[in-house]
């Protein structure tokens, strides 16, 4: 990420790194430099109001500096503009840093305040930009940067910055409602149950505000959730928040399947892009669904989900080719055929045993066994150390968005938690659910007192 040019008084700007290879045209709609230009020259007196910008003096916070040119065609960005927010049905990048925040003020403005400035934040973050107009070398010498330089010289990596607001963003402890939103919360935007086996930790659940990051370079996702904190300091506190690495779903038929920490192909099945249908069907929220200021999002469901591998690692393959219902190797059905051969729940075998056993992890999550259900994946793997008796604490970040919580997924999972035999290797131990808005509206001016933001139909 190229910081701007240098300013009088401030320190020297680094020279960005080359670009990378570029990504399938049909994978991103790409922004010219004048259109970077143009959405990220706003004023920084309008991001500062979040507390996490500093302007430094009137003189130079009056300074007319334009940013420097964003990343070259082929370094894989995505518009951040849009009708819907990037990060759903965008292609899966390589790298995670999801995080959760609690807002610690009352004060609606100064929440409007804040998702404004992360709004022009990650505008200019998902385009190689720094995160400030300045940038991490520049600015008022006797100031904090605004941007905290660790992706300095990195291109754009693919990254997409995600927002969503949970339950108790709407509603205080005491059931009164925050921030003048009486009556706004969806219905279908309610905590998720407690799931038969759940070991969750308090730590590990929930948040009033919710930021998925997803890059190539593991750096640059941790980069924009870092600066994103720095920008809410004083308004919204970090909860809990999770890193991931090698994605356990693709979301367009040009990735290949990848595999869990299990070994097996995971996500076959999953929606992809191309399925324009089943996406409206699925993942997008509707008109007339419940919340109007919802439609044209969605709502982003996380479980941590630790696997017991040392116990994995011990059994036999057969029994783990049973317990998943797919071969470890080319992930075919049981029931024969290839990876993406439909699975045959009736095929039997010797003595009329089913070829993919009834409690069996692809039965049991399969539509036909949930009313027709899908839901679009982007989960993760991760691996936080070790535990104290030197297990490792690894598995799947799940990530999941459904038009519809209450019968896409809250069903399925009561069905896996009470039935699955892959849950005696699974331990869930984080949970969460937000809505996600739609995106904002290209041509939309960022910044300042009146910019678009992430959100705005809500506050409307």
């Amino acid at each position: 990420m190229t910081t701007s040019p240098d300013q009088p008084d401030s320190r020297p700007s680094t020279p960005g790194a080359p670009a990378g290879p570029a990504e399938p045209a049909h994978e991103a709609r790409r922004i010219s430099r004048r259109a970077v230009l143009g959405m990220a020259g706003v004023g920084l007196a309008g991001a500062g109001l979040a507390g996490g910008f500093l302007a430094g003096s009137a003189a130079a916070s009056a300074r007319d500096t334009a940013p420097s040119a964003g990343p070259a065609e082929g370094d894989g960005a995505f518009a951040f503009l849009g009708e819907h927010q990037a990060g759903i049905t965008t292609p899966v990048q390589d790298s995670l840093h999801f995080a959760t925040w609690d807002v610690t003020t009352q004060d609606r403005d100064e929440v409007v305040a804040l998702l404004r400035a992360w709004t022009l934040a990650a505008s200019r973050m998902t385009q190689g930009l720094p995160a400030g107009e300045f940038g991490p070398m520049s600015g008022p010498y006797d100031a904090p940067p605004d941007d905290t330089g660790e992706a300095e010289g990195l291109p754009a990596s693919g990254l997409t910055i995600t927002f969503g607001f949970g339950p108790s963003f709407f509603t205080a402890a005491d059931g009164s409602a925050r921030f003048g939103l009486d009556g706004r919360k969806p219905d279908l935007l309610a905590d998720l149950p407690h799931f038969p086996g759940d070991m969750l930790e308090d730590a590990r659940c929930g948040g009033d505000l919710a930021v998925q990051a997803c890059a190539n370079d593991p750096q640059v996702a941790v980069h924009a959730i870092r600066n994103l904190a720095r920008i809410a300091f004083g308004t919204a506190s970090v909860r809990w928040s999770q890193l991931g690495y090698g994605r356990t779903s693709s979301t367009t038929t040009a990735q290949p399947t990848p595999r869990n920490l299990f070994g097996f192909k995971d996500g076959t099945a999953n929606i992809t892009s191309e399925e324009s249908s089943a996406i409206d069907e699925h993942v997008w929220v509707a008109p007339g669904d419940g919340a109007d200021w919802l439609a044209g999002g969605s709502y982003l469901v996380a479980r941590r989900i630790r696997m017991t591998i040392e116990t994995w690692d011990r059994a036999p393959l057969r029994e783990q080719e049973t317990i998943v219902g797919r071969t470890k190797g080319s992930g075919a059905p049981l029931s024969g055929g290839e990876e993406r051969t439909e699975p045959d729940f009736e095929a039997a075998g010797r003595g009329g045993v089913p070829l993919i056993d009834p409690a069996s992890h692809v039965r049991l999550a399969h539509p036909t066994s949930n009313g027709g259900a899908r839901m679009l994946r982007r989960g993760y793997n991760y691996t936080d150390g070790s535990d104290g008796l030197g297990r490792l604490d690894a598995g799947l970040f799940f990530l999941a968005y459904v038009r519809d919580p209450a019968t896409q997924y809250v069903p399925m999972q009561n069905a896996l938690a009470k039935h699955d035999l892959m849950s005696e290797y699974l331990r869930h131990t984080g949970s969460g659910i937000w809505a996600v808005p739609r995106g904002v509206a290209e041509g939309a001016m960022l910044g300042g007192d009146q910019g678009a933001f992430v959100g705005q139909e809500l506050f409307a």
